[in-house]
């Protein structure tokens, strides 16, 4: 996957800067750990529980000189503050995804994402990081039926994730307001890409599909196919936090949509695969998943004008990428 990352986002060179990747073993972490890596980042620091993570996302970078890893959770503060100690900037990827794991175990979700994110702030707050960019979530949209989605029009949330990720945002907002801190939200729309799980039950709907597809086994699809997403292909996210932690200072402090602007839907998605796998499988349709919303389209404007940012893998060549590397994993 380093053909992705040879055209740099950002200006200058990395090398006088230490960079820390929460959740870098997860699935967009190690991406933006490659990228930075590849770009000669000074030092590049990992802290990671493997709660969702896996150690063989980290094995190409564990030779690197300038690669760190601290085995730590986000739920406790010390483990933060040695993360932190000596770091310029911090890309905050760790996190506990999935709309239905919220509302299966509300509790440990909050410790995570709500908690968790409160030790990170306090932790860079107190070692003069410079720059802090966290993974914010379209789930903050919520009930709202506008479309495309913009930043200041959101809805009530529809699951406990979704709470916490807003809950980031208003934390983040205080933190800047009263501690001076430069803090950026990314909302990101449905990333997929190399690396992302297909095991487990709360796996995303592209690795599950590419999974059934590459076994021969009938995918099942929630619901009747028609819902939409702004499915946003992973390298887009990694250029997205490089340009965030990079951007001028206006564009600081505020919450952006991370996506493609454009809109495909489950059984759109699935016909694209099933071509592109040369598959004659069909899916097998269920019951929708309680919290999902229907639709999702991403205006990206206001990332596009304030941080550069471009997208520059559509869905097309991003699935063709990912169903390549699901062959040669699985």
């Amino acid at each position: 996957m380093a053909l992705l990352y040879t055209t740099p986002f950002h200006s200058g060179d990395l090398g006088a800067y230490s960079f820390l990747v929460t959740g870098g073993a997860g699935f967009i972490g190690s991406h933006i750990v490659e990228y930075l890596l590849r770009h000669r980042a000074g030092k590049v620091r990992v802290l990671d529980d493997f709660a969702t993570g896996f150690e063989q996302n980290l094995l190409p970078f564990r030779e690197n000189s300038r690669f760190e890893f601290i085995q730590g959770d986000i739920r406790n503060p010390d483990d933060c503050c040695r993360a932190c100690e000596g770091i310029d900037f911090v890309s905050h990827q760790a996190a506990l995804g999935s709309v239905p794991r919220s509302i299966n175990d509300p509790a440990t979700t909050n410790a995570v994402n709500i908690t968790g994110f409160l030790n990170m702030l306090i932790a860079a707050r107190d070692a003069g990081v410079k720059r802090l960019v966290y993974a914010a979530s379209s789930s903050t949209y919520g009930d709202s039926s506008l479309l495309p989605k913009v930043e200041d029009q959101i809805g009530k949330p529809l699951s406990p994730y979704a709470v916490t990720k807003y809950v980031n945002e208003l934390y983040a907002d205080v933190f800047a307001r009263t501690y001076g801190m430069k803090l950026t939200g990314l909302r990101y729309f449905n990333v997929f890409g190399p690396r992302q799980s297909p095991e487990g039950a709360y796996a995303a709907v592209i690795p599950l599909l590419i999974k059934s597809l590459l076994t021969g086994t009938s995918p099942v699809i929630h619901g009747d196919g028609e819902q939409t997403r702004d499915f946003t292909f992973v390298a887009n996210a990694v250029q997205a936090n490089i340009r965030a932690l990079f951007a001028p200072e206006e564009a600081v402090n505020q919450v952006y949509n991370i996506a493609v602007g454009d809109r495909t839907s489950l059984n759109q998605l699935f016909r694209l695969l099933k071509r592109a796998a040369r598959s004659d499988i069909e899916p097998t349709y269920v019951a929708p998943r309680p919290g999902d919303i229907r639709d999702s389209l991403a205006d990206i404007s206001k990332a596009q004008r304030l941080l550069g940012y471009q997208p520059t893998v559509k869905i097309e060549e991003g699935l063709k990428l990912t169903l390549n590397w699901f062959r040669n994993s699985l």
